[in-house]
């Protein structure tokens, strides 16, 4: 295991340099649009996924544009949206001075939010009134925090507020991660105090693995507290129904 990791983690820096590199290449050519950010985000996390060796399913089709809010597992669940469609983040705001990934979060246009502030609350749902008119969707974990797998978190309603004002489409996205064997999903998930860097390193011993992501069908609401409850319910009963082996 300890050599699987090693050779996953030496992949894993190449590839994130080289996705580096490749961003400068592109904006060489001039300026970037959110799409153009988004798509080499997208490609990007093709490419970060395969080198960790996680393969990941896309059931349902992903939007083209608008909201989409999803549960929350584990720092990989950007990776494996991204990876889905190109999408731009909403980000807890101590992402951004991570080595690294702080930095190739603000290249692809990560929105950051301070959750302690109303006003940065305030400044974020603006930000996301203007990037409802591009074609990139814009992703939330309206739970607020990464779980273990066991729950889904009553769904904030502060930042769909955005989306039901405009009449912006809303779409759920279920992820959940799978085992080849009965291990249980929390031993993929990144939650509570768990430190980030031995967490990255358990991950990339494991093997036998998958991650799923399913797309809802995408709906406009008028209502911010109906939308988060309708949503949060559509992903409860995905993981129940996968849960039970269906």
């Amino acid at each position: 295991m300890i050599f699987r990791a090693l050779r996953r983690a030496l992949k894993l820096a190449f590839v994130l340099h080289a996705c580096i590199l490749r961003y400068w290449l592109i904006r060489l050519k001039g300026r970037l649009t959110p799409l153009d950010r988004a798509r080499w985000m997208q490609r990007s996390c093709q490419r970060i996924l395969a080198s960790l060796g996680v393969g990941s399913v896309v059931v349902g089709t992903p939007p083209a544009r608008g909201l989409v809010v999803a549960n929350h597992l584990s720092y990989l669940d950007i990776i494996i949206l991204a990876a889905a469609m190109p999408c731009a983040f909403i980000s807890k705001k101590e992402i951004g001075s991570w080595p690294f990934f702080g930095f190739a979060a603000r290249l692809c246009g990560t929105i950051f939010l301070d959750r302690e502030s109303r006003q940065s609350a305030e400044k974020v749902a603006e930000i996301m009134g203007r990037r409802f008119k591009y074609e990139v969707p814009v992703l939330l974990f309206p739970e607020g925090t990464s779980t273990d797998g066991t729950v889904v978190r009553r769904f904030h309603s502060r930042l769909i507020d955005p989306a039901t004002s405009t009449a912006t489409p809303i779409t759920a996205a279920a992820l959940s991660f799978h085992f080849e064997d009965p291990r249980p999903e929390s031993t993929l998930c990144w939650y509570g105090d768990a430190s980030f860097l031995p967490h990255l390193w358990q991950t990339l011993k494991m093997s036998g693995y998958s991650a799923r992501v399913e797309f809802c069908p995408t709906a406009v609401y008028t209502d911010r507290r109906a939308a988060a409850d309708t949503t949060r319910a559509q992903i409860l009963a995905i993981r129940e129904r996968l849960a039970r082996g269906h």
